[in-house]
């Protein structure tokens, strides 16, 4: 078997449980559940600045992130990739959006949330996250 051939059917694998094992599990409180599980992803996977995001969505399979804009209180990003692995007009994407909140929330010390803009016919999900520099979390 070559490598491509495991790498679909491992995509395949993941996309069976993505996109349909936990939304009949997770019911309406699909999307909430996600970005819970995306927060509790960052804790475990902890990492040094939002540049390892990047590398980390890649390698996690979750596409292309890239960083397009950073200030004092706030961040931009947006995801791409293949739009028939990503299934950008199908797919939640708050588990990605947990992880990029949780994330950041361990580098600045600020509580920190992030909301997702799918737009689909451009394959491409937006991602702004932004921390409070007023409300510092302990830890």
């Amino acid at each position: 078997m070559s490598t491509q051939q495991k790498n679909e059917i491992t995509q395949f694998g993941y996309e069976l449980i993505r996109d349909h094992v936990l939304s009949s599990i997770l019911g309406k409180n699909e999307e909430d559940i996600l970005y819970w599980c995306g927060k509790d992803l960052a804790r475990k996977f902890p990492l040094y600045g939002l540049d390892e995001a990047v590398a980390f969505f890649k390698e996690a399979g979750w596409g292309d992130l890239t960083i397009d804009k950073v200030s004092a209180c706030e961040a931009f990003c947006s995801l791409t990739g293949d739009p028939e692995i990503l299934k950008f007009d199908q797919r939640c994407f708050r588990l990605e959006a947990g992880f990029l909140a949780q994330h950041q929330q361990q580098c600045c010390g600020f509580l920190t949330e992030c909301y997702e803009e799918k737009k689909p016919k451009q394959s491409i999900v937006k991602f702004h996250i932004k921390w409070d520099l007023k409300d510092k979390v302990e830890g």
